[in-house]
């Protein structure tokens, strides 16, 4: 089956010392922090795109475009969503909303790349050399 617009994915996580602003120095507060907002909006899109590549194929984020409008505390689930709404060749876009169990805590738009893996990394590992 192959990449549509309107597909879904979802990834979720629940709040921690560990992924909060204060732990991980993207603030001073013990809430849910930025990069793991973004995280979880970038996994959710991540894992929608999966099954539907190609062998060898995956994607990589070039993009985001997002809000972060509510803190989270601790012990509180949280997950993004993502919606695939425009395919462009190998670019893909997104509309990615995060929640807590409140209502929503960010929303925005995210894209992505299709690449074949290991030319990709062939060209990344090429930065090393001489």
């Amino acid at each position: 089956m192959a990449l549509e617009i309107g597909m879904t994915g979802r990834s979720e996580t629940v709040v921690t010392e560990e992924n909060t602003a204060k732990k991980l120095g993207s603030g001073l507060l013990p809430v849910f922090a930025t990069p793991m907002m973004t995280l979880l909006m970038e996994n959710a899109a991540s894992e929608l795109c999966l099954p539907h590549l190609a062998e060898g194929e995956g994607t990589v984020g070039t993009h985001l475009d997002i809000s972060h409008d509510s803190a989270t505390p601790i012990g509180m689930k949280v997950w993004a969503e993502a919606k695939l709404t425009a395919i462009d060749g190998r670019a893909l876009t997104f509309e990615v909303t995060a929640y807590d169990e409140k209502g929503p805590i960010g929303k925005g738009t995210h894209q992505r790349f299709i690449i074949k893996n290991e030319r990709f990394m062939e060209k990344a590992e090429a930065k090393k050399g001489n």
